[in-house]
């Protein structure tokens, strides 16, 4: 009888040491999960992301019905950076755990200096990213995770981007500034009805193009032009397909701005679309803080790259000669003025 008891006890305890084992396993497998399940695989599904930096600035973006992202308020965004972000979720992976003489520190670093994104899928709150410090190597970034299955866990890890040797912090951004579509012209031919452009330095530049059907007509100061090859006004008038700015003002204060505002520009363009839709462009130089000598007065030099431009908005924005010359200098497509053709802004056009 004794042994039959006996028996049982050590059965029961066998019994209960495998149980707490693998409880044990299963709570393991279930902590990791909770530190290092930052990736979504299905991100057709996300259609909302909320990014706040350490600035306490925040920047939202949301999935429409056929898959373009916008703002918060619809209005729109550059699709790329949100495709970063996308391929960020996906790819995410786990790069390693930090040293136990580090996690201290490094929780409260995160719980300091972060930023935070929010993913929500299907329009319900799925997981939320703490991208804290970069790794020692770069390669990499400190993360903490809080999600809607496991809860917020309570120790950093080491995440990268699968496939990408860097760190993960500079795709998320709350600069709505870095978030603008720079997009000022994507207008086909046919859509155009008139393109004005004065130029206030040099009136005798300035010309208007119209359209109305197949019919082309070039006028410099109100005069007509007579003689002109209609495929060049065509070429011409393709350039306003795809015109870009350069960048955000990220120099200038309110203050400055308003000074450049009130000066007088070099180029006001006017672009009327037969929708009646128009858009007005304010063109300014942008004078250099360097000046030179030539030994009799001084002279101040301006940007020959780039000028500000004040949009439809109000805002002013940094664009490239580079990209407007094809719609500034419309003597290249239809000669004018034979006295104009030796030098514009001092390049040669003979």
């Amino acid at each position: 009888m004794k042994k039959i008891i006996l028996l049982i006890v050590a059965l029961g305890i066998v019994g209960g040491l495998g149980w707490y084992a693998n409880s044990l396993m299963n709570t393991k497998g279930k902590s990791d999960t909770e530190l290092i399940d930052f990736s979504i695989q299905d991100v057709e599904s996300v259609d909302r992301i909320i990014i706040t930096d350490q600035f306490a600035q925040t920047f939202e973006i949301n999935k429409g019905a056929e898959g373009v992202w916008t703002g918060k308020n619809g209005g729109c965004v550059t699709q790329e950076n949100a495709e970063f972000i996308i391929d960020a979720i996906k790819n995410i992976e786990f790069k390693g755990y930090l040293k136990d003489n580090s996690i201290k520190s490094q929780t409260k670093l995160i719980a300091t200096q972060h930023i935070r994104v929010e993913i929500f899928q299907n329009g319900e709150w799925a997981k939320t990213w703490y991208i804290g410090p970069p790794a020692q190597d770069h390669y990499g970034q400190v993360m903490l995770l809080d999600s809607k299955e496991y809860g917020k866990s309570d120790k950093p890890v080491l995440m990268k981007i699968k496939g990408t040797n860097g760190i993960i912090e500079p795709r998320f951004y709350a600069d709505s500034r870095k978030w603008e579509c720079t997009n000022i012209f994507s207008i086909p031919i046919y859509d155009l009805s008139k393109v004005e452009i004065k130029f206030n330095d040099e009136p005798e530049r300035s010309f208007t193009v119209t359209q109305n059907g197949n019919d082309f007509k070039v006028y410099q100061q109100e005069t007509l032009l007579s003689g002109l090859d209609t495929n060049m006004i065509f070429r011409y008038l393709h350039n306003y397909k795809k015109i870009h700015y350069n960048k955000p003002n990220y120099e200038l204060s309110e203050a400055e701005v308003d000074s450049v505002k009130n000066t007088t520009p070099f180029a006001i363009m006017s672009v009327t679309e037969k929708n009646g839709n128009n858009t007005k462009l304010k063109c300014f130089r942008i004078k250099k803080k360097e000046s030179q000598d030539n030994g009799f007065v001084e002279l101040m030099n301006t940007d020959g790259d780039n000028f500000w431009c004040e949009l439809p908005n109000g805002a002013l924005v940094k664009c490239q000669y580079f990209v407007f010359n094809p719609l500034l200098l419309g003597h290249i497509y239809f000669p004018m003025d034979v006295s104009m053709l030796e030098t514009v802004d001092g390049i040669q056009t003979e």
